[in-house]
């Protein structure tokens, strides 16, 4: 160790094998033989004793009594027996009293590898750190929940605090709510039950007016669209219209409106409507841009993101936006499996159906092949023909249900989760009561919540009575 604070004066770098050093770890104290800590050189104690300074001491511990020749560690004294007791005997027991938590932690610290914990408590010390870690992703699962519950909770009532300061405030709150809050009210729930009527209608006379059926020809005999379908859209854009002009008039915070997802998504389903009047004009006038035309034939087709106008209606759309915002991680790892194994496959396949096969003759007519397959949708329109392809497409198939199952199964969790968070958050805004005004909200501060968790956890470990061998030889260790 350290020959110039535990050796004599002028010692040299290393301590002789039979010095004992002392050690106070939380207030208690022991000597420890040399020799004894220098078996396992890798741990924290033994490399004390190549220590050559003061200060690369106090890189290994907290504190050195130069008077007392006594290294101080500001760690759990509970637990130090156990290291004390690897010491000695060479192996690690971990007493079911423990929180594995903290004992992981705490043998890390001092150095020590889980390799050295004995068969009889290696099994129970895995199986319960794997449910540890579980339970762990569980809590931080329900904390991020409830926090982003919490902060949208506080947001909805800042925005309706923020009417308090303006001109007939008490009255725009109503109508904000009214028209933000579906269920929040009858009135609201009539204006939602007409929007998504409204919404269903628009996108139903677009798929109409695309079959024959229900096409009409002008004097010069092209297609134009049915006066009745055209009467649809232009009282369901008059409606989007209105109720998006309506929300923007009475919203808190104009200057972010148009940063909410759904008032964007409300304003995207419009705007095509609009430049499409737009181009029309400009054509008209200028000959020349006939091009254009065809510029707003592709706006006609957008008017297909109206169906998202639902999810201001729908608690399960707004949970699956969610969902995918915060699963980007599994959709990659679902991407990559698939790129995988569409690779993988569709050169097995070119492999053995080249030669027997005109469908499968190159590499990417291959990829088309594998990907319908490990998707499950098998369109049949390319099959292989050998007995080799066959049993290909067979693997490629397991393959593909095994790859799509295990990130959906993540992805359902997750959207378990917002689905009950959502409803959660919903029944919490339908409850507020505005009439009187609004009322402070209650500070609560979630890292004390959890932190009060984390305690009643660690209180375990002052609970340890019960007498098994391994405690036994712990005992005799610290006597």
């Amino acid at each position: 160790m350290t020959g110039q604070f535990l050796g004599e004066p002028g010692g040299g770098a290393h301590m002789d094998d039979k010095a004992a050093i002392r050690i106070n770890v939380g207030g208690f104290k022991k000597r420890l033989q040399s020799d004894t800590l220098s078996r396992f050189p890798e741990t924290r104690l033994a490399r004390l004793l190549h220590c050559q300074s003061k200060e690369s001491i106090l890189e290994l511990c907290d504190d050195y009594d130069d008077t007392e020749k006594e290294f101080y560690f500001d760690r759990n004294p509970a637990l130090f027996p156990y290291v004390l007791n690897f010491y000695n005997t060479g192996r690690l027991h971990v007493m079911a009293e423990l929180c594995i938590f903290s004992f992981s932690q705490e043998i890390e610290y001092w150095g020590i590898n889980e390799f050295f914990i004995d068969s009889c408590c290696s099994s129970a010390y895995h199986c319960r750190k794997m449910d540890q870690d579980r339970e762990d992703w569980d809590d931080r699962s329900d904390e991020g929940s409830t926090t982003s519950s919490f902060d949208e909770l506080l947001e909805f009532y800042n925005d309706a605090s923020k009417f308090d300061k303006q001109l007939l405030g008490s009255a725009r709150r109503r109508i904000w709510l009214m028209l933000d809050n579906p269920g929040y009210s009858v009135a609201s729930r009539i204006i939602s039950i007409l929007s998504i009527l409204v919404v269903l209608g628009s996108i139903a006379t677009m798929c109409m007016n695309s079959m024959s059926e229900f096409s009409v020809l002008d004097s010069e005999g092209q297609p134009t669209e049915d006066p009745r379908f055209e009467t649809v859209e232009h009282f369901g854009i008059g409606w989007f219209t209105l109720e998006l002009v309506a929300r923007f008039v009475v919203a808190p915070d104009l200057l972010h409106f148009f940063e909410h997802p759904l008032n964007a998504i409300d304003l995207v389903s419009i705007l095509p409507f609009y430049l499409t009047l737009l181009i029309n004009l400009v054509v008209e006038s200028t000959p020349a841009l006939a091009n254009l035309g065809r510029v707003a034939q592709v706006l006609r087709l957008m008017r297909i993101f109206r169906i998202l106008k639902l999810a201001r209606h729908s608690t399960g759309l707004r949970s699956l936006g969610a969902t995918l915002r915060n699963s980007y991680k599994e959709v990659g790892l679902l991407l990559l499996y698939l790129a995988v194994g569409v690779s993988f496959f569709s050169v097995m396949a070119y492999t053995v159906e080249k030669e027997d096969s005109e469908d499968l003759s190159t590499i990417p007519a291959c990829w088309w092949w594998a990907t319908v397959s490990m998707t499950t949708v098998g369109y049949g329109d390319v099959v292989p023909v050998s007995i080799a392809g066959k049993l290909t497409a067979s693997a490629c198939i397991l393959a593909g249900i095994l790859v799509v199952v295990l990130p959906i199964t993540l992805i359902f969790n997750k959207f378990s989760l917002f689905y009950k968070r959502q409803k959660q958050l919903e029944i919490a805004m339908r409850s507020c009561n505005f009439d009187e005004g609004i009322k402070e909200v209650p500070s609560v501060n979630l890292r004390n919540y959890y932190a009060h968790k984390v305690k009643s956890l660690m209180a375990s470990l002052s609970n340890m009575s019960r007498s098994s061998p391994s405690e036994q030889s712990l005992n005799e260790s610290i006597h």
